[in-house]
């Protein structure tokens, strides 16, 4: 059985009570570790990170260069500079590219 805990938080120095109930919710996610924060810090960190998350996403539009079809020769447009040491493919290359036996080995290695 849990019973209610005071914890210091790491952030603030202040004390808090870690309740039954969190830490029922704590351990039927998993979690081994009690938080290292108080409510209100936690709710800060999380609105930081939010806000961090926010900004990159708020970066505008992405770069796209120029490449010619490793496959049918068609201009394509890709998010990547093409290095040359591997083929570029449109995005209906891509597609058949990918679901052919050869094209799977490469997995995780491919570009458009």
């Amino acid at each position: 059985m849990y019973t209610d805990s005071t914890l210091t938080c790491r952030d603030c120095g202040q004390p808090f009570v870690f309740t039954v109930r969190e830490q029922e919710y704590y351990a039927s996610r998993g979690f081994d570790n009690p938080p290292g924060r108080c409510p209100d810090c936690r709710a800060a960190r999380k609105a930081e990170r939010g806000a961090e998350l926010r900004s990159s996403s708020d970066r505008g539009p992405r770069e796209m260069f120029s490449a010619t079809c490793a496959s049918c020769g068609k201009e394509a447009q890709v998010p990547f500079q093409p290095s040359g040491d591997r083929p570029v493919y449109c995005s209906d290359c891509y597609q058949d590219h990918r679901g052919s036996p050869s094209g799977s080995r490469s997995r995780g290695r491919g570009r458009y």
